[in-house]
């Protein structure tokens, strides 16, 4: 897994913030039913953030991570994605994860993206935009290939090489992608050399595909958590880079 169960992103609350928030049960296009934890400004926003969770899926880490965009004028949806095969309830900190993400796909996975996509847009978003970790921030790249219509993506620590079953990875679909890319990647990640993080700037940059990689050296896998106090340094930059990204991106 990324982070622990009672792991919180490295992020100051902001007092004072006027911030609604809900659990959701949305739809995707083939019928799956998944969760879903949606934050968002009382005032309304034309900027919307789809969340896509590490291999656990939709937890606290995440839903606090919506609340923080969210106290920043950002509505925020963090999506699950074992609704077709671990339903739609609550999961305590002993679910057993791995057997439902080796069940996930990537159609599976962008068309429950898409669903918080619309879910934000019949809401007033006109800019939206994914912010993954891990596997999703993979599959946030892999969201600007799909017709999302995104404003862009970013990834924290994602693999951009190919999936273990050979088929095609973020780098491979470069020149597939609609939407400018935001890669933030720790330099001690022992399951994502450097050699790949190069060959996925150098595919975007041969695509014409607006994009940043960034890698903090020295920093570890899941270096976003506020538990990691000596890569505080890297958590600040990194959430700072999102934010300008997003807000230089938006319409």
């Amino acid at each position: 897994m990324c982070f622990d169960a009672d792991s919180v992103p490295p992020i100051p609350i902001l007092s004072g913030g006027a911030v609604a928030h809900e659990d959701l049960i949305l739809e995707a296009r083939d019928g799956a039913r998944f969760a879903a934890f949606a934050a968002v400004p009382d005032e309304p926003s034309s900027t919307g953030v789809v969340i896509l969770p590490d291999v656990r899926g939709l937890y606290r880490f995440y839903e606090e991570l919506a609340l923080r965009f969210a106290e920043r004028g950002y509505a925020a949806v963090a999506i699950d994605y074992f609704g077709r095969t671990a339903g739609v309830e609550k999961r305590d900190d002993d679910f057993e994860y791995p057997p439902h993400v080796e069940q996930t796909t990537k159609e599976g996975v962008q068309a429950d993206a898409a669903a918080a996509v619309a879910w934000l847009r019949e809401r007033g978003a006109t800019s939206v935009f994914t912010v993954g970790f891990c596997f999703g921030g993979r599959n946030s790249w892999l969201a600007a290939a799909a017709d999302h219509g995104l404003a862009g993506a970013v990834g924290f620590y994602g693999r951009p090489g190919p999936f273990q079953d050979g088929s095609p990875g973020p780098t491979q679909v470069a020149d597939t992608m609609k939407a400018p890319i935001l890669a933030l990647q720790a330099g001690d990640d022992r399951n994502i050399p450097a050699e790949d993080n190069e060959a996925f700037d150098q595919a975007l940059t041969e695509a014409g595909v607006e994009h940043e990689v960034v890698t903090y050296e020295g920093a570890p896998h899941s270096f976003f958590d506020r538990k990691q106090e000596n890569f505080a340094e890297a958590s600040t930059d990194a959430w700072q880079r999102t934010l300008n990204f997003i807000d230089n991106h938006r319409n």
